[in-house]
């Protein structure tokens, strides 16, 4: 059986990894051989898809950041279509990305009519007050929904989709995550040092609007800390020469580390971070963390402006609880002095870090059991 699976992004990248070794972990299990062909990166590579084109280094967030990024993403898609043309799958997977994936869902609804698509880990259209064209698109390009958040299944179901909450995966991938012990060990940090992980980038429009204020507010951090280091674990390489410059000039005691993400996040006494999927990795790893994004001034104003586009919260941890959990600061409030506050509180507030973890337990009742990645493995395998 074939399954063609379409995401984008790093994050998309690691979603579907976790699928894939699912997917074969439970087709092994029925004695079903599964051919994945996919568009996602080198994660999902390594877990046994054949990789059609890479999508993991052209993803955006916004207008003006998506236009470098319009053509190869258009050069993938067709590339896809032309496999899938030649080589109709059995079933299609579509993970997030929505507009690439609503455009090889609609050709597979048009021209593979008999093929079924599941729609994993839905575009987040449920936590923004744009959404009802975007919503109507979605339902109508697949014939399941794998919900991950109660929310998201929630609003997806009141719509008339037909929808099944399997849980967040993260909570199968933080199992593999060392102890906090361990990682320190590891990466042979001492008693005495306050340890700070920084992640400002997964997009590279990221590191001109996201990484300054994070690297001026680290910076402002080690003056007020004695003993402190910065941790800087990086989801691909490609941004690593332009952060270690960014080091050099804000004079940070820092480390940037390739392939040790889960030590770096384990040992960390906080993570000062933007706003994505590793806030809830964070936070089922109780560590504090300040919450963060920027986008160009433009992409902002259009968006609240002219499009009128409000949401509640930006970090998944929030918007799982629906109250604020982790201190977040969107685009003008994103200033150095915020940050710094917020990670000084964490710092050296017992009782805060104490209220934060106590959130952080409530929320993580929110995201399932664990098994998670199973679970949408046997739904998408029952749709065969």
């Amino acid at each position: 059986m074939r399954i063609f699976i379409s995401t984008g992004d790093v994050s998309g990248d690691l979603q579907g990894c976790l699928l894939v070794n699912a997917l074969l972990r439970t087709a092994s299990a029925l004695s079903l051989k599964l051919d994945i062909v996919a568009l996602g990166g080198e994660k999902m590579e390594s877990s046994g898809a054949t990789i059609l084109g890479n999508t993991a280094k052209i993803s955006s967030f916004g207008l003006l950041e998506a236009l470098p990024y319009v053509l190869p993403t258009l050069k993938i898609q067709r590339q896809a279509i032309t496999y899938l043309k030649q080589n109709p799958p059995d079933l299609v997977v579509l993970i997030d990305y929505m507009g690439p994936n609503l455009a090889i869902g609609n050709y597979v609804r048009r021209q593979l009519p008999n093929v079924k698509i599941v729609y994993y880990i839905a575009p987040q259209v449920w936590v923004s007050s744009l959404t009802a064209k975007d919503t109507k698109k979605i339902i109508n390009v697949c014939d399941k929904l794998l919900a991950i958040f109660p929310a998201e299944a929630k609003y997806f179901q009141e719509r008339g989709a037909n929808v099944k909450w399997v849980g967040h995966p993260l909570l199968d991938r933080v199992k593999e995550f060392p102890s906090r012990e361990t990682a320190r060990a590891n990466l042979q940090i001492a008693d005495d040092v306050t340890n700070i992980a920084l992640l400002p980038a997964s997009r590279p429009q990221e590191l001109k609007y996201v990484l300054p204020v994070m690297f001026q507010a680290a910076q402002a951090l080690q003056e007020k800390l004695e003993q402190v280091h910065f941790w800087i674990p990086l989801s691909l390489d490609v941004y690593k020469d332009k952060i270690e410059k960014a080091i050099q000039e804000y004079g940070l005691k820092a480390t940037i580390v390739l392939g040790q993400q889960k030590e770096v996040l384990a040992a960390a006494d906080l993570a000062i971070t933007k706003s994505g999927t590793v806030n809830l990795e964070l936070a089922l790893l109780n560590v504090p963390q300040v919450v963060l994004y920027r986008l160009s001034p433009f992409t902002y104003w259009v968006g609240t402006k002219i499009l009128k586009v409000t949401f509640d919260y930006a970090s998944p941890v929030n918007l799982v609880a629906m109250k604020e959990i982790v201190p977040e600061f969107i685009q003008e409030r994103a200033t150095k002095e915020n940050l710094v506050t917020a990670a000084m509180e964490l710092l050296l507030n017992p009782e805060r870090k104490k209220l934060l973890q106590l959130d952080y337990q409530q929320m993580r009742a929110l995201l399932g059991e664990p098994g998670v990645c199973d679970e949408a493995a046997k739904e998408i395998l029952e749709s065969l």
